[in-house]
């Protein structure tokens, strides 16, 4: 890799033939070369498609030649393991709720550190990356303008923060932390509480929760948009392999483990959905059941919608109804403001941003070596949503790599940080404020001033709607929500499974998308079942042990990326310029004085000492290999960067040219042009 220090030669073995080339060698060219370049040159030199690693303008997966289809180890493995869990579920709950809540236990007193480190650091990596030299590399080639529109592109990041979680948790979670603080910070119920309670879920919700997200979104863009490999988790850790290639043991086991804590997560957000539209359902009808039944029943009918949808191809239908529901919740959250306490939430939210950064260090720092309470307290929340975020990521990742193509790593890290996680800590002040406020107020919330008479995770959206005007109508409004976010989510989840579980394939196989879909719904019954009258309890069990392997993954993901970004053709080109603006002034400088110029010519014979590079070997495999163009079996084809089309084999014999052309075969999508109509579903927890 290239040196960080720029002042330093790196100590690299020279390439064969550049001690003393031809002074008439004229300089390697995009493409091409010049006219009377040297064929001895030529066979010493041999960069793929005859352009330096420092000049190439990225490569598009879109451009790419790949052959797509059922992975059938990665789908087979993965689809027995979840099904598996979902019989063991349904036919021994005793035994796996038995199992979960050992799992857990060993996770938080083992392995709870490896959650908190990712979210405290990554927030850090990405900031430092967007500062530095690496800020500048666009997430797709050399010219490529943004996809979207800035205005366009935060729409849409804000569609991704806004879901179920927030209508479920917005009221409850402050209203939680106000009865209950966090052990050791203020006293329950106390005015002081009142700030610290948005703001604890802030943390939870904001900076931290999306620095997880944009790690996997911004590995995702780099290495499909600007590396040209197909949009798994697996591509990401190319790098780490001689060959480049991830079509192996490793990486499927990776793509595995993504698609499980992607189906996890997303059941999670399903299964609390279910919850409330049921509680809101009850609400309405008077109809009452016993335990989740009707909860049950709700997943089973929003799941055949889900189905009919996938079945029937309605793709626009879903992008329309995502886009309803954004509407729609920006409609709810002027409503808690101008209907609600809007004086006092004025007041409150500017309070609680400089509440949350002030108290930011402490909220991090709390770990399980701070005593039992501070253990159950971080099992319950904090870890609890870290590896929810997690479970999400591969998820959230796929769909905010897509809307960022074009756009810088500076532009994508502060965007992604800070637009969405705004919004969402936004909303949950507002909701938050208006129950804690008619808390203090009324006692409106907790009858009694203490959490034990707090009311049903579930039920505290609709006690807080009540304490407002035109609560029935609005009632019905947040009932409506949570269904269509409940089919946009299980829509676009099972599609992102689906395109893992078919080599990353745009246009995935209906079936297997239902498939996946239907495993999102039992993994989600089967996580009530676990939790029985306290059905958070089961979704928090079953999150946190699953979503710690791809925790795991997540921290060589980051170096996976980092050695990506060091060979890149722009910070290859950052390198040169330093080398050589340096060695030309000590050269000028040692040979004129003050008056010198700096031209461009090749360094030969004794010139070789100002040479800007001569030690460094721009022929390696980690500098070239990665844009070799390949056919859909892997290949070497010549391509033309000039013209941007491919010209030809130049790798393969010609009897093997010959078997190719008649194998009967075809890649079922591959190449340029293949796009996906799911493009714009956005992911909604």
């Amino acid at each position: 890799m290239p040196p960080e220090h720029h002042d330093e030669q790196p100590e690299s073995p020279k390439r064969p033939g550049s001690a003393t080339p031809s002074a008439e060698t004229p300089t390697v060219r995009r493409g091409t070369y010049q006219p009377g370049f040297a064929r001895t040159f030529l066979d010493e030199i041999n960069y793929p498609h005859n352009i330096h690693p420092a000049l190439v303008p990225g490569v598009s997966v879109d451009d790419q030649k790949y052959r797509f289809g059922v992975d059938r180890l990665v789908a087979g493995v993965a689809g027995a393991l979840i099904v598996g869990f979902i019989a063991w579920g349904i036919l021994s709950t005793e035994t796996l709720t038995a199992a979960s809540s050992a799992a857990l236990t060993w996770t938080m007193g083992n392995m709870g550190w490896a959650f908190s480190i990712l979210a405290t650091a990554l927030p850090l990596y990405l900031l430092y990356l967007a500062v530095s030299r690496y800020g500048r590399i666009p997430l797709g080639l050399d010219d490529d303008k943004p996809a979207y529109s800035t205005p366009s592109w935060a729409a849409m990041l804000f569609a991704a923060g806004i879901g179920i979680g927030i209508i479920f948790f917005g009221p409850f979670e402050p209203m939680t932390y106000f009865l209950s603080p966090r052990p050791g910070s203020v006293e329950p119920a106390a005015q002081e509480a009142m700030k610290l309670a948005s703001a604890q879920a802030a943390l939870h919700w904001g900076l931290n929760a999306w620095a997880i997200y944009a790690l996997v979104g911004l590995a995702v863009a780099y290495t499909s948009y600007r590396r040209g490999r197909v949009p798994l988790m697996s591509s990401v850790f190319a790098p780490f392999f001689r060959d480049g290639k991830t079509d192996n043991l490793a990486g499927r086991i990776i793509d595995i483990l993504a698609i499980i804590a992607t189906l996890f997560g997303t059941a999670a957000s399903l299964g609390i959905g279910a919850l409330q539209i049921g509680r809101g359902v009850q609400i309405f009808t008077g109809w009452n059941t016993a335990g989740n039944t009707a909860a049950l029943l709700i997943i089973s009918v929003l799941t055949a919608g889900f189905i009919a949808s996938a079945v029937s191809g309605v793709a626009r239908g879903i992008r329309v109804l995502s886009n309803i529901n954004m509407v729609l919740a920006i409609v709810l959250a002027l409503f808690f403001f101008v209907v609600g306490p809007t004086a006092f939430l004025l007041n409150f939210i500017p309070s609680v941003f400089v509440t949350y950064f002030a108290e930011l260090p402490t909220m991090l720092t709390a770990s399980m070596a701070d005593g039992p309470e501070m253990q159950e307290f971080l099992s319950s929340w904090t870890v609890f949503y870290w590896a929810w975020w997690v479970s999400w990521a591969p998820f959230v990742g796929v769909f905010v790599a897509k809307i960022s193509r074009g756009r810088t790593i500076r532009q994508f890290v502060f965007g992604v940080l800070f637009i969405p996680s705004t919004i969402v800590v936004l909303a949950f002040t507002v909701l938050g404020g208006t129950a804690i406020r008619a808390q203090v107020d009324e006692l409106a919330i907790a009858p009694d001033g203490t959490i034990d008479s707090l009311p049903a995770p579930e039920e505290i959206f609709f006690v807080v709607l009540d304490t407002l005007p035109s609560a029935g109508f609005m009632a019905a409004v947040v009932v409506l929500m949570l269904a269509i976010f409940f089919i946009t989510t299980a829509d676009s989840a099972s599609i992102v499974a689906s395109q893992m579980s078919q080599r990353g394939d745009p246009d995935p196989r209906k079936l297997i998308t239902v498939f996946w879909g239907l495993c999102m719904a039992g993994i989600a019954i089967v996580m009530l079942l676990v939790g029985g009258e306290s059905a958070l309890t089961g979704l928090q069990n079953l999150i946190t042990v699953t979503a710690l392997p791809f925790t795991l993954i997540m921290f060589f993901m980051v170096f996976a990326l980092h050695k990506d970004l060091r060979s890149d053709p722009l910070i290859l080109r950052d390198q040169y310029r330093h080398w050589a603006l340096d060695k030309a002034v000590r050269h000028g400088i040692d040979e004129h004085g003050d008056v010198f110029m700096i031209p461009v010519e090749r360094a030969s014979g004794d010139q070789e000492k100002w040479a800007t590079a001569p030690d460094f070997d721009s022929t390696a495999p980690e500098y070239t290999q990665w844009y070799q163009r390949t056919d859909e079996d892997g290949n070497p084809l010549d391509y033309d960067y000039e013209t941007g089309t491919y010209t030809g084999e130049v790798a393969a014999s010609q009897s093997e040219k010959t078997e190719k052309a008649e194998r009967s075969e075809q890649p079922r999508r591959s190449g340029p042009g293949a796009s996906s109509d799911q493009d714009g579903d956005e992911p909604s927890r």
